[in-house]
């Protein structure tokens, strides 16, 4: 079989990797994706993409297999960059790293190389597994690393195409995996945050985006000011931290766009403004839209799993009703659905 992997120089696509090869019988070609946006941020700070290479070469070279580096950084900025932009100023939470995956990784890449290539592999944690001709998105067994939540917005036809090897294993095996390999990177730190940032912090690539916007931080049930932000689209609801104020703790629960304002609460009334009930917009289905209405649901990456009830809105969007509420339902998130251990898809909170 021929294989395009996904090599970022991390030590989970390395491993990934390392288990294609030794199963003896593919064609594998390597390809990194370069995507990080040097001449644009390079003001802001170092980017470990040549670090990044120089792992994906050496480990490349230890099991014999070619590197292609692809270079994908204009559409990277039109996809995801200013994606991530425009729902920032609109006031929304985006989620890069799921319009990264359907459009540069699974989309982008996917499309630009030899169609001859049968499978796209990569390191994500995450199971694919064909029933009757249809391919189920599944959850890793590792709660904490699942990365089905970033996956979540796949086609049937780029799940069909995508492999997963490191999918059945938790953290810790992978690691030993690259020690027993000998990985030149294996004792290298997990990647944290979205991909494009590298060393830069959150909030430097927001402000590099959209600069400062000073307005007034009120409390959501006097009214009264507390003190003054840098800009709304620097908060998320839910946020406890950074927020500069005594008398805490505070959590953000609402932002006016419009009037710049960002609307704060006590802990007290934190359960009194947290949200059981949201609407989501244009879910989207990876292997058909479920036939049962008794759900679990994800609204942000990690191992917490609600349940839920989706019905119809009759307009192309679903009601959701979770069995608990959550403080962090924001606008523009995403809200992603499974069926036991079947991730269905999701769709954008509205």
């Amino acid at each position: 079989m021929k294989i395009a992997l996904l090599l970022s120089g991390g030590v989970d696509s390395s491993v990934a990797l390392n288990l294609l090869c030794s199963e003896g019988r593919h064609e594998i070609t390597a390809f990194y994706l370069k995507v990080w946006l040097e001449d644009e941020l390079a003001f802001l700070g170092d980017c470990p993409w040549e670090d990044d290479l120089k792992n994906a070469r050496a480990v490349c070279e230890q099991v014999g297999v070619p590197l292609r580096i692809i270079p994908l950084q204009a559409e990277y900025l039109d996809r995801v960059v200013s994606h991530t932009v425009s729902e920032l100023r609109a006031g929304r939470t985006p989620s890069p790293d799921i319009v990264c995956n359907r459009h540069i990784k699974f989309g982008e890449f996917a499309a630009r190389i030899d169609g001859s290539y049968h499978k796209v592999a990569s390191g994500h944690y995450a199971r694919v597994e064909e029933t009757n001709g249809t391919c189920y998105l599944k959850r890793a067994p590792d709660p904490v690393k699942d990365q089905t939540y970033f996956l979540s917005r796949l086609s049937q036809v780029q799940v069909k195409r995508a492999r997963f090897p490191v999918g059945h294993l938790n953290k810790q095996q992978v690691r030993k995996y690259a020690r027993d390999f000998g990985l030149p990177n294996q004792g290298r730190k997990d990647s944290q945050g979205i991909c494009f940032l590298g060393k830069i912090s959150y909030p430097e690539f927001v402000r590099a985006h959209l600069g400062e916007k000073p307005g007034d931080i009120v409390d959501a049930e006097t009214g009264a000011r507390l003190g003054r932000h840098r800009g709304y689209w620097f908060y998320t609801i839910g946020q406890r931290e950074g927020l500069g104020l005594s008398a805490g703790p505070w959590y953000v629960v609402a932002k006016d766009t419009r009037g710049n304002l960002v609307h704060v609460s006590h802990r007290k009334h934190r359960d009194e403004r947290s949200l059981s009930r949201f609407r989501v917009s244009s879910p989207h289905w990876i292997s058909g839209a479920p036939e049962r209405h008794d759900l679990h649901v994800k609204i942000r990456h990690g191992p917490g799993l609600v349940r839920c009830r989706i019905e119809s809105d009759g307009n192309a969007g679903l009601n959701v009703q979770m069995t608990e509420a959550d403080a962090g339902v924001a606008p523009g998130q995403s809200a992603v659905f499974y069926d036991g251990d079947i991730c269905l898809g999701g769709g954008d909170i509205a």
